[in-house]
């Protein structure tokens, strides 16, 4: 029996519930979802490539079928190395279409072989983003309800204290 698996690329900076909500789709339909933690420090992430991957470990530590590996380069490589056919994508609103269709195609174009497989989010997470919660987290707001438990601890240590 041939296992198929997924690749579902970010940079997780950090896991939210909105990732989490893709990879249990992704599990529908995949026997394995490999999570890889893109390091690309041209985006300005909030936390290093290694934290973000251990956030993420932790975050599906109770999940057997889910991995989570660190890359750089080609997603289409790292597919080769993880022996997948599939690449994972959560579409949040049709302005992620655009974006989420030219990276499809172009992976396409790079291995035909490898397809690109849309799940749409859970409506209570459609707004959720990395960015959005870095930037509430950092002016002392609440997203509890909107990351994992682990990704908390993560979060406090990075907001500083009132009177520090």
């Amino acid at each position: 029996m041939v296992m198929r698996t997924a690749i579902y690329p970010g940079t997780f900076d950090p896991v939210t519930l909105g990732h989490v909500d893709v990879v249990k789709r992704g599990l529908k339909l995949f026997d394995r979802v490999v999570i890889g933690v893109a390091d690309n420090p041209a985006k300005g992430p909030l936390f290093d490539v290694d934290t973000r991957l251990q956030m993420v470990k932790e975050t599906f530590s109770g999940e057997p079928k889910v991995e989570a590996v660190r890359f750089s380069g080609l997603l289409v490589d790292l597919a080769h190395q993880q022996d997948a056919s599939a690449i994972l994508r959560g579409l949040r609103a049709a302005s992620d279409f655009e974006y989420e269709f030219q990276m499809a195609t172009m992976n396409r174009r790079l291995d035909e072989r490898i397809e690109t497989a849309f799940v749409m989010a859970r409506e209570d997470y459609t707004f959720v983003s990395s960015r959005f919660i870095r930037e509430i987290s950092a002016m002392g707001g609440d997203v509890s309800e909107l990351v994992p438990e682990v990704v908390m601890d993560y979060l406090c240590k990075q907001v500083p204290v009132e009177g520090e």
